[in-house]
């Protein structure tokens, strides 16, 4: 019986398709970005944090924004609010934007509630 019951939970997992890590991605424009937030200066400006989004060749928009994921992630992760005045950001205009090495880079400040 715990044979059958084996094949019996195998054939359904296999029928729902299992989760593998790139399947849970949060898709920009179709593509999916490599990007980390960090603070500035952890002790003195904690608040100050850059982006950078890897792979921006694929598509400006989709990068700008999963530099928006990241940064509110970010604030809201450590300050409990997503609140962001962006120095360089994902509303930026095209030729002010901080692309260097196929990555872009944005510069914000979080906002406390």
């Amino acid at each position: 019986m715990s044979v059958l019951g084996a094949v019996i939970t195998m054939s359904i997992v296999s029928a729902c398709g299992i989760v593998t890590p790139s399947d849970d991605r949060i898709l920009f424009d179709g593509k999916s970005f490599r990007a980390k937030a960090n603070p500035v200066d952890k002790k003195a400006m904690p608040t100050e944090f850059t982006v950078v989004v890897n792979g921006v060749s694929a598509s400006l928009d989709g990068a700008r924004e999963a530099g928006r994921y990241e940064g509110t992630k970010f604030c809201i992760a450590n300050f409990g609010s997503s609140r962001i005045e962006w120095k360089v950001g994902p509303d930026t205009e095209p030729q002010n934007l901080r692309i260097s090495d196929d990555k872009l880079t944005f510069a914000g400040t979080c906002q406390r509630p």
